[in-house]
């Protein structure tokens, strides 16, 4: 069950004048706007929890960039016994701004069987900032997908406004249904290992 919000008053502070909580606004209106498309791309379930607005999406199973000590960065292929990607985006309730640095785990049930629980990454993304990963799971569903976020280890601003995120909140997303399947990759070089997999 989330718990309830505190609701931050976003009120002008010696931190934050008038116009620098209308551009912190606008910055969330944005990131809502990419939060609404990608709803209507993969299909995005999204909640109030706490301090935060939770959206949860399944997608098909794909390739990402990831950092490498020998080439910088490599082109990372999803195992070929990934069949879907879960990501979870996380918004501040009050400004609807992106939160970073937060510690997510993703816990995925079938009934009463749980198929795993998994620490989720933050993922860069050139549309919507997110956290993801790539997994298998043994068929279509329905799932139950049950978000859980900590407090971030960040200290927070502003002797008015700042006064956020300070409890664990969990979200539950019941009987949602997947799509299988892998997004094909372009050919990117240099190649490192497999993304990591998540198997339930």
């Amino acid at each position: 069950m989330a718990t309830e919000p505190h609701t931050p008053p976003m009120a002008p502070s010696n931190e934050g004048d008038p116009g620098q909580l209308d551009v912190a606004r606008v910055e969330g209106d944005a990131y809502g706007r990419a939060l609404a498309a990608m709803g209507e791309e993969s299909g995005a379930v999204v909640r109030r929890a706490g301090d935060y607005v939770v959206a949860f999406v399944q997608e098909d199973a794909e390739g990402m960039w990831a950092p490498d000590d020998t080439h910088g960065l490599v082109w990372r292929e999803a195992p070929e016994r990934a069949n879907a990607h879960l990501e979870v985006a996380v918004a501040d309730a009050v400004d609807g701004r992106f939160v970073p640095g937060l510690g997510v785990t993703l816990t995925l049930s079938a009934g009463a069987r749980t198929l795993f629980t998994t620490r989720v990454p933050f993922l860069w993304h050139p549309l919507l900032h997110r956290y993801g990963l790539n997994v298998r799971v043994p068929g279509t569903g329905p799932y139950t997908a049950t978000v859980r976020i900590d407090p971030p280890p960040s200290m927070r601003h502003d002797p008015v406004n700042g006064r956020r995120f300070g409890t664990a909140v969990d979200v539950v997303y019941a009987d949602v249904p997947f799509a299988l399947g892998r997004k094909p990759s372009p050919d990117a070089q240099p190649r490192g290992e497999d993304t990591p997999l998540v198997e339930g």
